[in-house]
């Protein structure tokens, strides 16, 4: 198949692209690298800051559109799948949906459907927009109700979820907002994750336990790596003799990923059920995480054994005392440690994601 992937999240369309290509896919990856974090990529989509930024780009995607025809597949990371306002996507998606085969929207990360659900429905028991029935309303959760309630982008994701062929859920999470209203065509695929050859780094007795915590500057709050960075912060404090702090800011994924390695925990993602796509990334390389690991998460990848993820409550009380029991039993490290790869091996491994991908598409 002739395969297009629109914009990026997290690595997710690199590393699809990779597997797709091992099964004898051809396949363009069309970004903008996920900003400062800079995956690869064919074809750059980047935004120029300033005032004609977006009128640059809206001019490079007119030029590019004949060259995004006769595509068998073309899959968008989110409705806002360019730097671009949503009024200018609607002409964008209408001309890829009528000169290409399939349309397929990813339901990765911020959407109105993910948005909508959790402030309305809460489904969840806790996520970025609510804890139990109660709305959280710090900034990054207003201001997000506020860019996809009632706006352009509710409208284009709408849209766009109504017109395209199929829905590919990569959390639990969003399979929950997405496939009770669109049941015939939404599917949950894992996120794909490829594994480093020399994986696991072994914990030696008497080492500190080195633990990692990346931080978006713009996302803390939402995220809850804020608090989850308070919490280390005061484990690490009382056990200085055991505990190795780093912490990692808004890097490109190179330096982030050295930064990374070499650890034995990384913390992430409190409000999460399940491990994002650098969770992932630590459990492949043997580094436990310390984050979203509910039993709904384990249930939608008919995982019955295997339970190498430290779940936390969405609280510091819970950060504090997940990471502090890990502190004083360290050897239950390297069993984690190798637990952690073969979770990735058994569910995420890029080239068997990519086979469902190409499955899922060909059912169309």
């Amino acid at each position: 198949m002739r395969i297009l992937l629109l914009g990026e999240y997290s690595n997710v369309h690199a590393t699809l692209a990779k597997g797709l290509r091992c099964l004898g896919h051809e396949v363009t990856v069309a970004s903008n690298g996920d900003f400062w974090k800079d995956y690869a990529r064919d074809v750059d989509l980047s935004r120029r800051p300033g005032k004609f930024g977006g009128l640059s780009l809206y001019a490079k995607v007119l030029a590019l559109l004949p060259r995004w025809q006769g595509y068998d597949v073309v899959q968008l990371i989110n409705p806002m799948f360019l730097e671009l306002r949503a009024e200018r996507l609607f002409f964008v998606f209408n001309y890829l949906r009528q000169h290409n085969k399939r349309i397929i929207l990813g339901a990765y990360g911020m959407d109105w459907y993910w948005v909508n659900t959790c402030v309305e429905k809460k489904p969840l028991r806790y996520s970025d927009f609510n804890i139990g029935s109660t709305l959280r309303n710090n900034e990054d959760a207003l201001r997000e109700r506020a860019d996809w309630l009632g706006t352009a982008k509710e409208r284009l994701n709408k849209h766009i979820a109504r017109q395209c062929d199929g829905i590919v859920a990569g959390l639990y999470e969003y399979w929950v907002c997405y496939h009770p209203l669109f049941p015939t065509k939404t599917t949950f695929i894992p996120y794909p994750m490829e594994i480093p050859p020399a994986s696991i780094h072994p914990h030696q007795a008497g080492e500190k336990i080195r633990v990692f915590i990346g931080i978006n500057k713009t996302r803390s709050e939402y995220k809850g790596t804020d608090i989850m960075l308070s919490a280390a912060q005061e484990v690490a404090g009382r056990h200085p003799e055991e505990v190795e702090l780093v912490v990692a800011e808004s890097l490109p994924f190179k330096e982030y990923q050295e930064q990374l390695n070499g650890s034995d925990v990384m913390l992430d993602q409190l409000y999460s059920y399940t491990p994002s796509m650098n969770s992932l990334l630590a459990m492949s390389k043997g580094i436990i995480c310390i984050g979203g690991g509910e039993p709904e998460n384990y249930d939608i990848l008919g995982e019955q054994e295997s339970r190498p993820i430290l779940n936390v409550e969405p609280s510091r009380e819970s950060v504090v005392s997940v990471l502090e029991n890990l502190v004083r039993h360290p050897d239950s490290i390297n069993k984690l440690k190798a637990e952690s790869v073969e979770y990735i091996r058994r569910h995420h491994e890029y080239v068997d994601v990519a086979r469902r991908y190409a499955k899922f598409y060909t059912s169309l």
